[in-house]
């Protein structure tokens, strides 16, 4: 029997090319013409863009951010003030908004309240990333030509790219490997045509590190983001969460990238709903392991029809704040945005967990450096940060509580001969305190963390 995409061929293109969200502008005749025949023969040569360049991960600031935000009927310039206010810097749009009216209404309501979008679900970005791959043959069923993906993703960068709030396109959400190439292709289209927008894919939870390390390779993003939510239902912890964070921050390291992290803010299928102290440990954790991004699973409730056992997040289904949306302002607002800031720029040069048997799955113990000699105490998980100039030998540990439930105590030794001195971050001042340098007392509450500055002679 024939295929009926090879029946429908010719018209499926033509339809594609035409489709629109209501509210897009068609691109110039003369531009698209242009910028498809240099997408179509010399897209592999595009220059990728520092992320110190782009929206969100450029700047001093670091990018707290949030999927599932209210929903068209709720989006209101009082509710993404609410946002605002909490400390979110960014808003993934999603929530049954997909037609191109509601995204520039809501990138109007975005950029009035300080905040930046990433575009989930338009059109165009869909069917030149996801719903078709890009292949330089027009044969190639359920494909689009690079020039054809060209005119899509000027569709939508005409429509939107006016609006200072927006940072870029979210091209794909947890793809598998073989989509890779395809994105590879829309990423190199994306900053030909757009430079100045992030081009943003979210990747499954995974313990293959293969599959990380090919997405960077192949496809050469601007940041390595991913989900995985290890809060489980009875108590339980994902006993794969240390070693996912590991190769992804393997993999960041190796594409000299930052990476991204989803935290969960809620119940769901064999999940619990997280404590105020686990919103904060999921955080930390994040952090000790070089994450330079925080965005949090969901802000706004999914309703049950979904069929996952979704339950309140950030903000209910009925737009009431929930207990997690207080922790949450207070974890960004007090903690977050200073540490971030101060950690942003380092580069993550270790992680260890200290005085934990066994250690989980992926996990490195401590080991002595020249700096550290010693941490002993309860279980700590530390990262520690060098500065990208070569010349400078000082060092910053961000020490973590193991634990999300109990306060834990823990002495940090330091090498006199070669610690000149030590600070202690208080985010409230935004400075550091001077420290004795003489073993460093910590005590942390339970997900709580501290940032100690270690100044070498």
């Amino acid at each position: 029997m024939q295929s009926p995409h090879q029946t429908l061929g010719p018209s499926r293109r033509a339809l594609l090319l035409g489709a629109g969200a209501t509210a897009l502008t068609a691109a110039s005749a003369a531009t698209t013409s242009a910028s498809t025949a240099s997408a179509s023969t010399a897209s592999a040569a595009v220059a990728v863009p520092s992320p110190d360049a782009l929206p969100l991960t450029g700047g001093a600031d670091f990018p707290i951010g949030l999927f599932w935000p209210p929903h068209p009927y709720a989006s209101t310039a009082e509710r993404f003030g609410e946002i605002k206010n909490a400390g979110f810097d960014f808003v993934i749009s999603g929530n049954y908004a997909g037609d191109g009216n509601i995204f520039q209404y809501q990138l109007g309501l975005a950029r009035d309240a300080g905040l930046k979008m990433l575009i989930s679900d338009d059109i165009q970005i869909r069917n030149m990333s996801r719903w078709f791959s890009i292949s330089d043959t027009p044969s190639d069923f359920l494909s689009v030509t690079p020039a054809e993906a060209s005119a899509l993703y000027i569709r939508a960068r005409d429509a939107y790219g006016p609006y200072s709030s927006l940072a870029g396109f979210n091209f794909y959400d947890e793809p598998g490997a073989g989509w890779f190439a395809t994105l590879a292709k829309a990423l190199s289209i994306s900053r030909e045509l757009a430079p100045q927008l992030l081009p943003y894919i979210n990747l499954f939870p995974s313990d293959d590190a293969s599959y990380y390390r090919s997405f960077v390779d192949v496809v050469k993003p601007s940041l390595i983001s991913f989900d995985r939510y290890p809060l489980l239902s009875e108590g339980r912890e994902d006993a794969n969460y240390f070693h996912n964070w590991a190769i992804v921050r393997d993999a960041a390291l190796h594409g000299d990238i930052p990476s991204w992290v989803f935290i969960q803010t809620l119940a769901y299928n064999n999940h619990r709903e997280p404590t105020a102290a686990e919103l904060l440990w999921q955080v930390n954790i994040s952090l000790a392991y070089g994450a330079k991004g925080i965005q949090y699973f969901t802000y706004w409730t999914p309703e049950a029809a979904r069929g996952e056992g979704f339950g309140p997040a950030l903000i209910t289904v009925d737009g009431e704040r929930t207990s997690r949306y207080y922790a949450a302002k207070e974890i960004n607002t007090t903690w977050l945005h200073q540490v971030g800031r101060e950690l942003k720029p380092l580069v993550s040069e270790t992680v260890e967990h200290a005085n934990e048997t066994p250690l989980p799955n992926g996990a490195a113990g401590f080991t002595p450096t020249n700096l550290v000699s010693g941490i002993t105490g309860d279980a700590v998980v530390v990262g520690t940060f060098r500065s990208r100039d070569a010349a400078s030998s000082d060092r910053w540990l961000l020490v973590a509580n193991r634990s999300h439930s109990a306060k834990t105590r823990a002495l940090v030794t330091v090498n006199e001969q070669t610690v000149g001195s030590i600070g202690v971050f208080q985010p409230a001042r935004q400075k550091y305190t001077p420290q004795r340098v003489a073993p460093v007392p910590i005590s942390l509450a339970p997900g709580a963390a501290t940032l100690l500055k270690l100044t070498t002679k």
